[in-house]
């Protein structure tokens, strides 16, 4: 486990995670603990929840709507697979 020094701390936060320790019925470090690892996790959750209602295929769309959508040719397939040769130089001679 890591020790982290915090210093220039307001002396109202101070008492604030005081009292609220006292409350919860834990130190003052257990409650500091506490406090920092639900908010790097909530951080984390924010940064990877979408927007309410907004899928892939909601972003797609919109892309569509604002750069237009084209049809690309797909030309036929003039060899089957297995049929050409991949890697000439690995033919066995």
């Amino acid at each position: 486990m890591a020790t982290l020094t915090i210093r220039n701390l307001d002396d109202t936060v101070k008492q604030a995670l005081r009292e609220r320790a006292a409350r919860h019925g834990v130190s003052m470090e257990e409650e500091a603990r506490v406090l920092l690892r639900k908010s790097v996790n909530e951080d984390d959750e924010k940064a990877s929840v979408k927007p309410e209602g907004e899928t892939l295929y909601d972003q797609v769309m919109a892309l569509r709507k604002k750069y237009g959508a084209f049809d690309i040719e797909i030309p036929p397939r003039t060899e089957m697979a297995g049929e050409r040769t991949v890697f000439p130089w690995l033919e066995d001679e």
